[in-house]
């Protein structure tokens, strides 16, 4: 019986997401068994750091929930690593690659309310919560007055501090609510038109040693193309950009036909609006100059 030693984080959404991944595989390789190892982030130890110290960190604020990952990998503790694919800095360490990504859960954002409240009625005053920079932008460009506030947890703490009034809403992943089943818990996935995707998210990435054939090959049978096109040109638009340096960006890429419709969005450091653009690449062999001519318009103002 072959055995796969799979590395994840220790969070509830993690093992949950990459519990998934390892069915799935085991469902597509009979025979083998995927065994899970838990590996603690610094991110985990230490939270997110403030904006000041992420853009001195050779991969900003991102690496901090991959680092240890990317060790156990390189080192031969683990076969493959599971990451939420929104957590990954623009470029890998160096003799590590993607093998996978399954197939994607819907990345819009979900407004999650108090009872009785919607995101239509959003009033100057009500108070929302989020720590994404990118979230912050887009909710005061759309319901200016509102107030934020900083959102901590896990899941479940963070609907409970809703439940105890400490804000009246929060604004989350919906594939967080979906991987963890929490479909029952009311959301309004939010119109990607208000609220543009950080880069990948609702994506999994399982990531490999580049030598480890053996392992990229099996792995690689849950591959999704069309989440990986996608998901490429998002990461694209984010390398393009310089994300890991703290500064806001989203990114939402969509096939057209042979295409790919891309919408990015970036705010410099500092700025309280950010700027959004959109282009279509027809050619998917020309996606990085796309992309690079694409970030460059998101950068200049």
């Amino acid at each position: 019986m072959a055995i796969l030693k799979m590395g994840t984080r220790g969070s509830p959404l993690a093992v949950a997401q990459s519990g998934m991944a390892a069915r799935q595989l085991e469902k597509l390789n009979p025979g083998l068994t995927v065994e899970t190892v838990i590996i603690k982030t610094t991110g985990d130890m230490f939270g997110a750091p403030s904006p000041e110290v992420a853009k001195t960190l050779p991969q900003g604020a991102k690496g901090l929930w991959i680092k240890e990952l990317e060790e156990a990998l390189l080192d031969g503790r683990v076969d493959f690593a599971a990451h939420s694919c929104k957590d990954l800095p623009a470029l890998l360490a160096a003799g590590l690659s993607i093998a996978a990504y399954p197939e994607r859960e819907d990345p819009r954002d979900a407004f999650v309310a108090r009872p009785g409240l919607d995101w239509a009625e959003v009033k100057p005053g009500t108070r929302i919560a989020t720590s994404s920079l990118r979230r912050h932008l887009m909710l005061t460009a759309a319901k200016p007055g509102i107030v934020l506030m900083p959102l901590r947890g896990n899941v479940d703490t963070r609907l409970r501090k809703l439940a105890e009034g400490e804000y009246d809403a929060m604004v989350i992943a919906t594939a967080g609510l979906k991987r963890l089943g929490r479909v029952d818990v009311p959301h309004e996935p939010m119109d990607v038109k208000v609220m543009l995707p950080a880069p990948a998210q609702g994506a999994l990435a399982l990531e490999v040693k580049t030598d480890r054939h053996d392992v990229a090959r099996i792995v690689a049978k849950l591959d999704h193309q069309a989440t990986r096109r996608c998901v490429e040109f998002e990461r694209s638009f984010l390398a393009a950009v310089g994300g890991g340096c703290g500064s806001p960006v989203a990114a939402y890429a969509q096939l057209r036909g042979d295409g790919v419709l891309l919408e990015g969005f970036y705010a410099h450091e500092g700025e309280t609006a950010g700027k959004r653009v959109a282009g279509l690449c027809a050619d998917v062999a020309r996606r990085e100059a796309f992309v690079m001519d694409l970030a460059a318009q998101a950068k200049s103002r």
